[in-house]
């Protein structure tokens, strides 16, 4: 309501939207303190990874979901402007909703060499135990549904993990999956 409101389009033509999504993961993330990239740099080197909640339930979703999400958000917006000017929710299936434990499991698993992961005994700050989207609104409205499971998410990981540590060109890598990716739902 405080900016581009949507009663007053037709003197601003502005159609804006806010957009949320779950937890997203991919190849390439070197932040601190998020899962994917503590668990990717410790098992490059050859140490078990340190998890602090492995109950904890996420929305996990590969990166390249949300932002065709934000993508086909960002046309309707151009195109229809306020109609579309609301908030949005871009999350996996309810079938990919999983404890951090699990996702550390299976992507120990799918590595192999020996990775391994810990349980943190330090104290830590309050975690919501359960997250989930509702993404309904983004399916009925927008036509938008996620196209890739967690698994294969967890498996494109791997690859750019993988070929990162073997010195590939991961620019090229990471083209190639976008291509992949896009070959899989305009297919």
């Amino acid at each position: 309501s405080s900016f581009f409101n949507v009663h007053d389009y037709k003197k601003h033509g502005v159609g804006l939207a806010s957009a949320r999504a779950g937890n997203v993961i991919g190849g390439g993330d070197w932040a601190l303190d998020r899962l994917i990239p503590d668990v990717m740099h410790a098992f490059i080197q050859h140490e078990a990874v340190v998890i602090r909640n492995p109950q904890a339930i996420r929305p996990w979703q590969h990166v390249l979901e949300p932002l065709r999400g934000y993508l086909d958000l960002a046309q309707k917006l151009y195109e229809e402007g306020p109609t579309f000017a609301e908030a949005w929710n871009f999350g996996p299936d309810n079938e990919d909703v999983k404890p951090v434990e699990w996702i550390v499991k299976t992507l120990a698993e799918r590595w192999g060499d020996g990775a391994r992961w810990t349980l943190d005994q330090g104290g830590h700050p309050h975690e919501a135990t359960f997250l989930r989207l509702d993404i309904s609104k983004a399916d009925q409205g927008l036509g938008w549904k996620p196209q890739m499971n967690l698994s294969h998410a967890l498996d494109q990981i791997i690859v750019w993990y993988r070929a990162y540590i073997n010195k590939s060109d991961m620019r090229q890598v990471t083209l190639d999956q976008i291509t992949q990716y896009r070959q899989h739902i305009f297919s």
